[in-house]
């Protein structure tokens, strides 16, 4: 038998992968409704500042491609709302954490699979379908249901193969393929946030002193006039509001938490952590990269 043994996403249950894919897709529909939305909205107020501009009977060319960009926010904002996108993106990021999770535990014997469990697959497969449901319930689409994704495939050769390791090989996997990687991926997470912080923070402050020095000089009776003063003020509600649904900055806090408690984790698993502490201690990590604990991080960062 091998003394080693690699884990990756790959050797995850089908169910993982159309679930992280739809969660995927999902997200970037309900983001580019979001995104676009605001273009328009900040098209429209740069259309409504314009001057009349040429004429067709008693309709202005501006003024009316003004009412088709508000036309378009309503539109997009109608269509993002049937859609259910930002709803399922939510859905389906949860179920496929909750596979993803749910796998490790069982492949590495972290509770409630330890290596006490006299029916560890039947276990697993219960645990797996008592979360799904409570994801049903709340409307998240099975695609097992649709034939998208074929039953019985829950549990994979990989998963089998790296449960019946020995105790040190399913530990320096899981430290290395589970625990490492998802530190990394925190860690690259929280420098493209500061980045894109850093971006709309001065994006926000550039186009509200230019709103500023405008609203001066038209409260001197000089300046380009209370229109563009307006635009300049629709673009950094804009920004600010982009800003806002990107949650860079409290996501920033809530990695950085998870970051040093993987960190943390990863010191104690690789020194102190006997056998019969390990399926717990498992656990605990596992409840760390939770979407739901990241969620609570970030609600409640200062």
């Amino acid at each position: 038998m091998s003394d080693s043994m690699t884990f990756r996403n790959e050797d995850l249950p089908a169910l993982f992968h159309h679930t992280d894919q739809a969660a995927i897709s999902r997200q970037r529909e309900s983001t580019r409704a979001t995104r676009r939305q605001l273009v328009l909205l900040v098209a429209a107020a740069a259309a409504a500042a314009l001057p009349s501009g040429p004429a067709v009977g008693s309709l202005h060319l501006f003024g009316a491609l003004s009412a088709l960009a508000y036309a378009g926010v309503l539109a997009v904002g109608v269509r993002a709302t049937r859609r259910r996108a930002r709803p399922q993106w939510q859905l389906n990021r949860s179920a496929a954490e909750f596979i993803k999770s749910l796998a490790w535990r069982y492949a590495v014997h972290g509770a409630p699979f330890g290596s006490d469990v006299g029916a560890p697959e039947a276990t697993y497969r219960t645990r797996l379908e008592a979360g799904l449901d409570e994801l049903r319930k709340m409307g998240w689409e099975d695609p097992r249901a649709a034939g998208l994704v074929p039953e019985g495939g829950e549990i994979t050769g990989a998963m089998q193969r790296l449960r019946g390791l020995g105790y040190q090989v399913r530990r320096e996997t899981y430290v290395r393929d589970r625990l490492i990687e998802q530190r990394n991926w925190y860690q690259r997470k929280t420098e493209v946030s500061r980045r894109a912080t850093t971006l709309w923070s001065w994006t926000i402050v550039l186009l509200t002193c230019l709103a500023l020095l405008f609203a001066l000089f038209g409260a001197f009776g000089s300046g380009p006039g209370s229109e563009l003063t307006a635009l300049l003020s629709a673009a950094a509600a804009a920004a600010i509001a982009w800003n806002e649904v990107r949650r860079h900055h409290p996501l920033i806090e809530a990695h950085t938490l998870i970051e040093q408690d993987l960190s943390a984790m990863m010191v104690v698993m690789q020194t102190t952590i006997t056998e019969s502490q390990w399926p717990s201690a498992v656990y605990e990590t596992e409840r760390y990269v939770s979407p739901q604990h990241t969620d609570w991080l970030a609600r409640h960062s200062s």
